[in-house]
């Protein structure tokens, strides 16, 4: 008989702690998990010079830019623990945690992309697939799993002041609660709170109440955190119970009692003649005079009675925030804050967790960010953040959204090499990602090498050539080093082969400015569709050999139309040519869809261009964009469904050629650029 969740957590607890044991024995040693910096945003409307490991060249400070970061978040946490030579770990740094996990194994994660004249529906990447198949494999025991080892890590990050606060709903509040108690101690727990989602569902039938509740609990990591007073806005009912006095000049007041509560001998004294109440007064009488100077207290006739002061409605602050928030709606209609993200959260929910449990100086984490609330309401409310998301659809909107709201400059990252780990996939729990290379390799007409000569199963030969075949894992990014690992392998394997082909599943931004720059006619670089396990599936590898389109990266065609000159500075003059998105085929959509995206690449492929930024003065490592446009920005055009084509930068003045770097992303969050060297002054 299988064992409850209950009997299961024993070991579920265990077994994420080993893991999170695991990955922090590994901090110090070469394996160590690393951050790579994509782009650092500046965004265009802030003009101020930026000095990428400081703050703004003006200022005088050393504090780090803020952080989004696209990948696992296991990784992103072991990375932010690790530090590297440039940033420090980031261990007991952090005040404050929010998270906002996945609550559903049912939950639909398909992304709606809007383009001229038509809507797209895309399934998740492959490298999302196989973390949520993981995640709920085996139902909640698989979710419990893969929560607690990361929360065994995120305490880790926490300063001695910090806090978690875990945002959860029915389906499985319950069992994390468990491993809560376990990772930060039953002492710790703080506090249930409940939020009514004001405007919730009302999908009530005869038999079931509707749902209009979430859970989240908080956690500090030791018995001195972090608690700030935060006030709701008071209770029509409470103001018209409790307000009921007026002064002269009409001003509403309630009264409240100047009797101590607990006896004390220094504050009985006699006050104009009034009864001293039993324990004495509230206040000393300094301070009792200088209410009564204020116009602050309130007399009765009859002195027999106590003094009370009074508590004017238009300075009061509100009621003190109690577990129970009923006060917060979620976003609808025309709200202004709506990114159109399915489980977007309203920045009021995060505006009062981080006013709650955290200070001007704090660094705020969220590694499930989603639509990004947290870092939109961290960056307002002045604190630092750094941020985390495994959807390329999650870590755009919230690229766009921090630029939209003129941001101070952070850093886009992505996981530096992800290590190669054996995964489960769809095609069975046992299935090993050695045995998905031996497919895709049958499914792309190669014959495997020798197993003494090979490596995971990954190599194999097409037929009849002196071509070398590599699969990388799905369970990672292919990056430059994988290309020069596949090159290596062209020259030893066998006796050296003439050229190598590289199939790969999810790619590195910035992956073609890679082969650029490798400049090697004998290594060709081809995507496998995602969809192809969808496919295994349902045919098998001997009835999909002759379907399977593997098909050639995307790339982008812009360049530098102008460069001029005057008095003060520069003008850049960038335009955008054509893009070429990879195939269709490449692209996890069904049929019906795929139709649909064809027409729009065949007419008009810059409509594809979800977000586009341009480095003036770029170094060859960090792209710092100074100047972005994307989609649903009107502030440049009044089209929301098309960035602008060209641009037109206002630069210092500078000596000597400029290189120009152009960036693209489009809307399935594939990523190239293009690199301009040696442009001088137009003549």
């Amino acid at each position: 008989m299988a064992k409850s969740l209950l009997e299961q957590l024993p070991s579920i607890v265990a077994a994420g702690k080993r893991q999170a044991a695991q990955i922090l024995e590994q901090l110090e040693g070469q394996n160590k998990v690393s951050l790579q910096t994509r782009e650092l945003v500046i965004p265009s409307k802030d003009r101020a010079g930026f000095n990428l490991w400081g703050s703004r060249a003006d200022e005088e400070t050393t504090t780090a830019p803020n952080r989004l970061i696209y990948g696992d978040n296991l990784l992103a946490i072991a990375a932010l623990l690790a530090g590297d030579d440039v940033t420090p770990s980031m261990r007991g740094k952090v005040d404050l945690i929010y998270i906002d996990p996945p609550f559903d194994s049912k939950a639909d994660y398909r992304t709606k992309i809007t383009l001229p004249g038509v809507t797209l529906d895309q399934k998740p990447t492959v490298l999302e697939q196989f973390a949520y198949s993981d995640t709920w494999s085996d139902g909640t025991a698989s979710y419990l799993a893969m929560i607690a080892s990361r929360l065994v890590l995120m305490r880790e990050l926490l300063s001695d002041v910090g806090a978690i606060y875990v945002h959860l709903d029915y389906h499985v509040a319950h069992y994390v609660k468990i491993l809560l108690d376990e990772v930060f101690g039953k002492g710790n727990f703080q506090n249930e709170v409940v939020w009514k989602r004001k405007g919730g569902s009302a999908l009530s039938t005869m038999s079931k109440m509707s749902v209009n509740t979430d859970t989240i609990f908080h956690y500090s990591k030791t018995d001195n955190y972090i608690f700030n007073k935060v006030y709701m806005d008071p209770d029509p009912e409470y103001v018209e119970q409790m307000f009921r006095h007026e002064d002269e000049d009409g001003r509403r007041f309630m009264l409240n009692v100047c009797s101590s509560p607990t006896y004390r001998q220094n504050l009985i004294y006699d006050y104009k003649g009034y009864k001293t109440p039993p324990n004495g007064w509230r206040y000393s009488r300094p301070k009792m005079e200088e209410l009564d100077a204020a116009g602050l207290l309130y007399f009765p006739e009859d002195k027999k009675k106590q003094i009370y002061r009074k508590v004017y409605l238009d300075t009061y602050p509100g009621q003190l925030v109690t577990n129970l928030w009923t006060d917060i709606s979620l976003l609808k209609g025309r709200n202004a804050e709506i990114v159109n993200y399915a489980t977007q959260k309203p920045e009021a929910l995060l505006n009062r967790i981080i006013k709650l449990s955290s200070n001007e100086d704090s660094i705020v984490a969220d590694f499930f960010v989603g639509s990004g609330t947290t870092a939109a309401a961290a960056e307002k409310l002045g604190r630092r953040w750094v941020v985390s998301d495994l959807g390329k659809p999650s870590t755009m909107i919230t690229r766009k959204r921090l630029i939209d709201q003129e941001a101070k400059p952070f850093l886009y990252q992505a996981i530096g090499d992800y290590q190669v780990e054996q995964a489960r996939s769809t095609l069975g729990r046992s299935f090993r990602v050695g045995d998905l290379s031996r497919v895709v390799l049958d499914v792309y007409g190669a014959l495997p090498l020798p197993p003494e000569e090979n490596v995971n199963g990954s190599l194999g030969r097409l037929p009849g050539t002196r071509t070398l075949v590599m699969v990388d894992s799905p369970a990672r990014l292919t990056t430059t080093s994988t290309l020069r690992r596949a090159q290596s392998f062209r020259e030893v394997k066998m006796g050296g082969f003439d050229k190598v082909i590289v199939l790969g599943w999810n790619f590195a931004a910035g992956i073609g400015q890679d082969i650029s720059d490798l400049n090697d006619d004998k290594l060709e670089v081809l995507v496998i569709p995602p969809d192809l396990l969808d496919r295994l599936k349902k045919k098998g590898a001997d009835k999909l050999a002759s379907e399977v389109r593997f098909s050639s990266l995307q790339y982008l065609q812009a360049d530098v139309v102008a460069r001029t000159r005057d008095a003060t500075g520069e003008s850049l003059g960038v335009t955008l040519q054509n893009y070429v998105l990879l195939s269709p085929d490449a692209i996890n959509l069904d049929e019906k869809n795929r139709a649909a995206l064809q027409n729009v690449m065949n007419n008009e492929p810059l409509a594809l261009i979800e977000y586009w930024a341009v480095d003036p003065d770029y170094d060859g490592e960090v792209f710092r964009s100074v100047w972005q446009d994307y989609r649903g920005n009107t502030d440049n055009d009044e089209d929301p469904l098309r960035v602008v084509t060209t641009a037109t930068l206002d630069l210092g003045r500078k000596e000597g050629a400029r290189t120009i770097c152009i960036r693209a992303v489009d809307v399935f969050g594939f990523e190239s650029e293009v690199v301009i060297r040696d442009v001088e002054v137009s003549a």
